[in-house]
């Protein structure tokens, strides 16, 4: 087996630390950039899909409009 990397996961803990909220607020902050005025062209509900498949090609579709809608706001 070969061991690419060697990032260490920081341990659990009741207190987090500064710069592990440092990082969460970053990613946070990431995500939020990408979704157009913070909203998602996926309608709140409940979905039920028959396969997996199903389920990837809707993502993909919402994921390409919300990417469409941000491009044309540019």
């Amino acid at each position: 087996m070969k061991t690419v990397g060697n990032r260490s996961v920081p341990d659990i803990s009741l207190q987090p630390s500064g710069e592990l909220l440092k990082r969460a607020a970053a990613i946070n902050d990431a995500a939020a950039a990408l979704l157009p005025g913070g909203l998602t062209p996926i309608v709140k509900g409940i979905y039920r899909y028959r396969t997996l498949a199903e389920a990837n090609r809707h993502q993909d579709e919402m994921t390409a409009a919300a990417m469409a809608a941000d491009s044309s706001h540019q």
